[in-house]
């Protein structure tokens, strides 16, 4: 998605765009570090979660990626 398109609406934090795509928080950063999304910088608003969040995302680009998120099941823990 070209950078020119997006509107400042469409720019969200993490716990935002986790509760409206279903993906978690992490898998989203995970996405970002690994340059298949980008981070902008926040418009300096509180975030809501007691502190000021201060990445924020393109929607979306993340709801194009989400429609291809399967969680991978985690492994069971072992007996001691």
């Amino acid at each position: 998605m070209d950078v020119r398109y997006l509107e400042p609406s469409d720019l969200v934090y993490g716990h935002e765009a986790a509760a409206t795509t279903g993906v978690p928080e992490t898998v989203i950063r995970q996405w970002a570090r690994r340059g298949r999304i980008r981070r902008f910088a926040g418009n300096g608003r509180p975030s809501g979660r007691g502190h000021l969040a201060r990445t924020m995302y393109a929607l979306p680009e993340i709801e194009a990626l989400a429609a291809a998120y399967r969680p991978t099941p985690q492994r069971a823990p072992r007996a001691a």
